[in-house]
This record gives C-alpha cells, structure tokens and sequence, in this order.
C-alpha cells in the first residue's frame, strides 16, 4: 500500500482548545484519520489502553503532568510514533528525556507548516516500524519453525535410531513429497510421538 494511501489511526492529549483545533483541523486536510482527543495523560493512558494508535501527540503541559513518561512507555513498548509539543524553555529537558526512546519534540509556538511537516516524519517513521515490525514477525516465525523442526528430529532419533542428518531428509523428504512446509511436518511428527 502507498504511503499515501495509508490513514493513521492518531490519539491526541492536549487541553489547549486553540492547538487541539489546529491539529484536528490538519489531521483532516491529510492522510490522517480517525483522531482522538483526549485532555489529560490519565484520559490518554485509558485511551491506549483501550486500543493502540499509530500516532500520539501530546500537547504539553496537561493538567497531570507533562506527559514524558507516557510517552516513552508508548513508544518502547509499541510501533506507534510519539511527539511532544512542549514551550521552547522546557523542549531541551523534554527531549534529553526521550530521545533515546525515539519520540519526537517540537517546540513551541510553531507554525502549521512545520506541524505539517512533524506529521509527515511521524507516518514516514511509522511504516519504517511496521516494516521492522513484518521482518521482525517473520524472524520468530522461522525461529519457532527451526525448534519445531529440531524437536521431531529428536524425536526420529530417539524412536527410529537413526543420526541427526537422517533426520533431517526425512523430515524434508517429507514436505517436499507433500508439498508442506517442514513445520507442519514436524507438527504431525511430534503429534503421532505422543
């Protein structure tokens, strides 16, 4: 799917009516969809607990906190892109806290185009994620496959008394008669072994 073609699904905290306005007003003209607004970190915690976001804005600061915490638990523990809008005098202690966590920081007054722009960064940095994300799945996969695999084939050396690499071709032997993948193989080994 082109980038462009993509909605993102976005969670907003922020309690300044004037910010919430432009941002809402900027997720409407673009790509971005389906926006949420919430006005407290408290209220946006409930909110991701509920279900994740793609993006998450925090308009900083709201009337619990400034949010920074949040917003490294949000982007250590998921594919969602986080920024924070803080004051210019308070953006450098916010970023040093984040940063390493990758969130984004903008500060503030800014200007719609940059804002704009900030968006763009935010998808851009979301589909690189999600691509990690596939890569990442897919990894696990063939991980979980190979120990699948390596568990019938102790299983045929233990019950048949053949070695290892015997093992191996008939397992693969196997698959490639039935046209199956080895995993399913040895799935059908280890249950007919129990």
């Amino acid at each position: 799917m082109d980038l462009m073609e993509r909605t993102y699904d976005v969670l907003i905290a922020s309690d300044a009516p004037k910010a919430t306005e432009v941002l809402t007003a900027l997720l409407a003209k673009d790509r971005y969809g389906r926006a949420r607004v919430v006005k407290s970190i408290g209220a946006a915690q409930r909110a991701w607990n509920e279900r994740p976001y793609d993006l998450v804005i925090i308009n900083a600061p709201l009337p619990d906190g400034m949010g920074t915490r949040f917003a490294i638990d949000v982007s250590s523990s998921s594919e969602a892109v986080v920024l924070v809008l803080a004051k210019s005098d308070i953006c450098r202690d916010i970023r040093e806290k984040v940063c390493d966590y990758g969130v984004y920081t903008l500060g503030k007054p800014t200007s719609e185009a940059m804002l704009s722009r900030a968006l763009d960064w935010m998808a851009s940095t979301r589909e690189r994620l999600r691509a990690i994300g596939k890569i990442t799945l897919s990894f696990e996969e063939k991980m979980a496959e190979i120990k699948l695999v390596n568990r019938a084939k102790w299983l045929l050396i233990s019950d048949l008394g053949i070695d290892e690499s015997q093992a191996h071709r008939l397992i693969e032997k196997r698959a490639m008669d039935r046209c199956i993948s080895r995993g399913e193989v040895a799935e059908e080994i280890i249950r007919d072994h129990r």
